[in-house]
């Protein structure tokens, strides 16, 4: 079968509350929640249209999975405009049609939009390195209904682990085992290929039932449907990078992998640095001006860097700082003698002098004041934090204002 990378259509399901990542997607879709100083999903979606794929489709669910998707990507004109991509992409979106599981997402979009072609289905919450062709070529030599991609894994235990011949052929999955009980330690990543001939299949009549039961889930119900009625499913072994960004620790471990090992040319920001990989974001001229007093201060010592940072435009930066392994977003202010470690600051926060922030997420538009210490915590949107108050192994939704001298260990506040 010949195919053309352009023909490929992705579907993105983005259906749920996204618990595992709460507070940060109360009001947010994880799908959106800012990484490296943009939405987490672009990393995934640059990935494939870099590589010539146009047509994005986003399986959304809820209010606030559609809110957040369209009014950051719209129609594709704004980010085929920033990743300089022509022709552009597209994206589309659910029609106000529910869902009952992301198989079934699939469904409603291949028959809404006409999808006769090859189908790659991505994760929202997922970031990932792939050879497009390769992965494709190799589902249609296998002659397969569905081809999944795995991933060798140490900690199988919070993943479906595959079951597979010397043809890797797909025998079974088996569900968040024991170590010990695991058939291999290849973890299904959630990136799939269809054939279009899954359209029959969600046709028949026991998948009508099956949806008709609520049991539209492709881990626990599609794949072991089509295994148990012998449809050739396969896996494809990646070597490449593949996070499941699902958790804020995954989070932070994804932001410091990719802070270390991004293309400069995609980090999109000026190194500052050419023995450590330092880098301050801004085109305009007003963010250069204030990327030039950032570099100033760090020539100067003001600004002391361990291990990588990214800090985006228009960002205020003071003197006796301390940054390590870090990201700061857009619009930030940060006084006098801030340490910043290991953590991740949205855009518009402002941190106050004295402020330590260690192995810790930092909302949108947060006010942390004078003295405050926060350590191995999320703190979602639009928070304030009272001067010298200390937040530990803690999680505070959005909107919630911490009194000063308040001491929160172990604490989540809704």
């Amino acid at each position: 079968m010949e195919w053309k990378i352009e023909d490929v259509k992705v579907i993105i399901p983005i259906g749920g509350e996204a618990t595992r990542l709460r507070p940060l997607t109360i009001e947010t879709s994880k799908a959106t929640v800012r990484l490296l100083n943009r939405p987490l999903i672009e990393f995934s979606i640059y990935e494939l249209a870099k590589q010539g794929i146009k047509e994005f489709i986003f399986g959304v669910r809820g209010y606030v999975n559609y809110r957040s998707l369209f009014d950051t990507f719209k129609e594709g004109i704004g980010f085929s405009a920033r990743y300089k991509i022509k022709p552009r992409v597209h994206f589309k979106y659910q029609p106000r049609v529910d869902s009952v599981g992301n198989a079934d997402s699939v469904r409603i979009n291949m028959e809404y939009y006409r999808i006769n072609d090859i189908t790659l289905i991505i994760q929202g919450d997922n970031i990932f390195r792939l050879d497009v062709k390769k992965l494709i070529n190799y589902h249609l030599e296998k002659k397969a209904m569905m081809t999944i991609v795995l991933k060798k894994w140490d900690n199988v235990e919070e993943f479906g682990v595959a079951d597979v011949d010397n043809d890797l052929r797909i025998k079974r999955f088996v569900e968040k085992p024991k170590k010990e009980e695991a058939p291999s330690n290849l973890i299904n990543t959630g990136i799939y290929v269809l054939s279009p001939d899954i359209k029959k299949v969600f046709e028949s009549e026991d998948v009508i039932k099956m949806r008709e039961e609520g049991k539209m889930d492709f881990g626990k119900d599609i794949i072991p449907y089509l295994i148990n009625h012998d449809y050739p499913v396969y896996g494809y072994i990646t070597e490449d990078i593949w996070f499941d960004v699902g958790t804020p620790d995954r989070y932070l471990d994804a932001m410091q992998t990719l802070l270390a090992t991004l293309p400069e040319n995609e980090i999109g920001g000026k190194r500052i640095d050419e023995d450590k990989r330092i880098f301050v974001q801004g085109t305009s001229p007003d963010s250069i001006r204030r990327r030039n007093i950032i570099i100033s201060k760090y020539k100067k010592g003001k600004i002391k860097v361990e291990g990588n940072a990214l800090i985006g435009r228009h960002c205020q930066i003071g003197n006796g700082i301390y940054i390590e392994n870090s990201v700061i977003d857009n619009f930030t202010i940060v006084k006098n003698n801030v340490k910043i470690v290991k953590s991740s600051i949205m855009d518009r926060v402002y941190l106050g002098d004295n402020v330590e922030i260690q192995n810790s997420i930092i909302g949108r538009h947060v006010e942390i004041k004078d003295g405050v210490k926060i350590i191995n915590s999320v703190i979602a949107d639009d928070v304030t934090i009272g001067e010298n108050s200390e937040i530990v192994n803690s999680r505070i939704y959005p909107h919630r204002v911490i009194n000063s001298g308040s001491k929160l260990h172990d604490t989540i506040l809704t």
